[in-house]
C-alpha cells in the first residue's frame, strides 16, 4: 500500500482542527453566582380561653353560712403577652359584677365570684368594686381558680334550680 502524502499546509489545518475539537470537548470550569434570601416572620400576640363550670350544689338559703364552690378559667397566650380576664355581670337584669344573681324563673339567688381563696377580691370587669385577673402569657395554659359563694341569709329564696351564665373576656 502506498502512503498518501499530506502537504504541510494540510497537516497544519488538520492539527488546528483537531486541537479546536479537543478544546471544545474539554469542560470549561463552571462559573457560579450567589445571592442571599431573606426569611422573616412576625409572631403576633394571641390568646385562647376556656372555662370550667361552677356547680354550687344544694343550698340552705336560711342558713347563716355561705355555700362555697370553685370553677376555673384556663388562659393560653403568646409568651410575653400581658393579658386580663374579665367577667361580666351575668344574664340577670340589674345584676352587676359586684352583685350577681342566679335565677329560677322570676326568683333570684345572690352569689359572688372571687379571684382569691380568701374570697376578698371580687372577680369582674373592674367596675362596682371588682377586679379582672391579670397575668403574662408564657405560651402554656395558665389555670386560674374562680371561687364562688352563695351569700347566706337569703330567707326569701324559693326552692328551685337556679342558674346564671357569665361571659369571660380576655384582653391582650
Amino acid at each position: 500500500m502506498s502512503a498518501t502524502k499530506i502537504s504541510p499546509l494540510s497537516r497544519r489545518i488538520a492539527i488546528l482542527t483537531a486541537a479546536t475539537v479537543a478544546a471544545a470537548a474539554v469542560p470549561v470550569s463552571a462559573q457560579t453566582a450567589s445571592s442571599t434570601m431573606a426569611v422573616a416572620a412576625t409572631v403576633t400576640n394571641n390568646c385562647i380561653v376556656s372555662t370550667t363550670a361552677i356547680n354550687i350544689g344544694s343550698i340552705d338559703a336560711i342558713g347563716a353560712l355561705p355555700r362555697d364552690s370553685t370553677g376555673g378559667i384556663s388562659v393560653t397566650c403568646t409568651n410575653g403577652a400581658g393579658w386580663s380576664a374579665a367577667a361580666d355581670a351575668g344574664q340577670t337584669t340589674g345584676a352587676t359584677p359586684g352583685a350577681r344573681q342566679m335565677l329560677s324563673g322570676a326568683n333570684a339567688l345572690d352569689y359572688a365570684l372571687y379571684s382569691d381563696a380568701a374570697r376578698t377580691v371580687l372577680w369582674g370587669d373592674g367596675t362596682a368594686g371588682t377586679e379582672a385577673i391579670t397575668d403574662i402569657g408564657n405560651g402554656a395554659a395558665q389555670d386560674k381558680i374562680i371561687y364562688a359563694s352563695v351569700l347566706p341569709g337569703q330567707t326569701t329564696a324559693r326552692a328551685g334550680a337556679y342558674a346564671d351564665q357569665i361571659n369571660v373576656t380576655v384582653t391582650y
